[in-house]
């Protein structure tokens, strides 16, 4: 349910956004995002990607402002674009097998703060237009969010603890890529790190689901069975070889069905009630139009995730149970 006692929250459909807002809103977001396509292509670059690649550099640039106004999260992200420098490949590749590359990649990822890991086999449609990646793999790791700071959201100048939480968590992925990436160089392999937030060339969701990290969610975001909503990404791709980790259906989807709570937490009413073609693939949509006025006035909001009854911690194990049963008899 929605938790009303945030007086940081306007109830759906009371929000309406500033008139300066809505000019920067210069042209619809969703066919750019290929809503309505029936024939699958690779993303166009859009919100987080350089201005002049996409009309919302102005939107953007309101959204970072919004965000770093909020106590605490200007350090935050800063740290999330600080990172060392990709060293050199070694001249000498070490030798051994995929499973053990695997093995000791995800050692290392869970010993320098990833929280989980999947492995996919590289997809064109994880790479953006305009951008080229050569690595047959992409390693995918999750950051979980602290629930009882992500809960904040949205953050303002008031009370900034949500947004911090954010910024913290890709920090930390920035750290996390950055030293993997430098681990596999040292192996003598290549390795490139794809952080959030600002999105370079990796759509980083879509190889998140086809590693086992988790489904996704009605909100449009990824679901955890381990962490729920409350996750974000950061991705390494590489040469080195390695194992794919199997994809996980745990019941988040089927759930999302019925469920209402993101949908009725949303202030402008951007989540959909319904599946739509989106370049080529029947999945979960959020309404861009509507979504990214308030995400940019509200320092990144985060209302959907926050409020999705897979984040909660005491919620997350009974949900479990109970979609591991539906799905059994679904089955039958």
């Amino acid at each position: 349910m929605q938790d009303q006692t945030n007086p940081r929250r306007p109830k759906r459909h009371t929000y309406s956004p500033k008139t300066e807002t809505l000019a920067l809103l210069k042209v619809s977001g969703n066919p750019i995002n290929g809503l309505g396509e029936a024939t699958p292509r690779r993303p166009s670059p859009f919100f987080w990607h350089p201005p002049d690649q996409h009309p919302y550099g102005e939107l953007q640039n309101l959204a970072r402002l919004s965000s770093r106004k909020c106590p605490g999260s200007a350090p935050a992200f800063i740290a999330a674009y600080n990172h060392p420098e990709l060293i050199p490949v070694a001249d000498v590749r070490s030798e051994a097998s995929a499973e053990h590359f695997t093995a000791e990649a995800k050692a290392f990822a869970l010993s320098h703060e990833a929280d989980a890991i999947g492995i996919a086999p590289m997809d064109p449609l994880y790479v953006f237009e305009g951008y080229t990646i050569n690595e047959p793999w992409v390693i995918v790791l999750a950051l979980a969010h602290n629930y009882e700071r992500l809960k904040e959201v949205p953050s303002d100048e008031t009370n900034g603890i949500g947004v911090t939480d954010v910024g913290d968590q890709y920090a930390r992925g920035t750290r996390s890529s950055y030293a993997l990436a430098n681990w596999i160089r040292a192996q003598g392999y290549n390795a490139s790190a794809y952080p959030g937030p600002s999105a370079s060339a990796l759509l980083l969701i879509p190889p998140a689901i086809a590693s086992g990290l988790g489904e996704l969610g009605k909100h449009g975001s990824l679901i955890s069975r381990h962490f729920g909503s409350g996750v974000r990404l950061a991705g390494v791709t590489t040469d080195m070889p390695m194992v794919a980790t199997a994809r996980d259906s745990f019941g988040a989807d089927e759930f999302c069905k019925t469920c209402q709570v993101c949908t009725n937490a949303c202030p402008p009413g951007a989540i959909t009630e319904h599946k739509q073609l989106v370049r080529g693939v029947e999945r979960w949509y959020v309404d861009f139009d509507k979504c990214i006025p308030y995400f940019a006035e509200s320092a990144s909001c985060g209302i959907c995730i926050a409020e999705c009854p897979w984040t909660r911690p005491s919620v997350r194990p009974k949900l479990l149970a109970k979609m591991a049963q539906r799905l059994d008899e679904m089955k039958l």
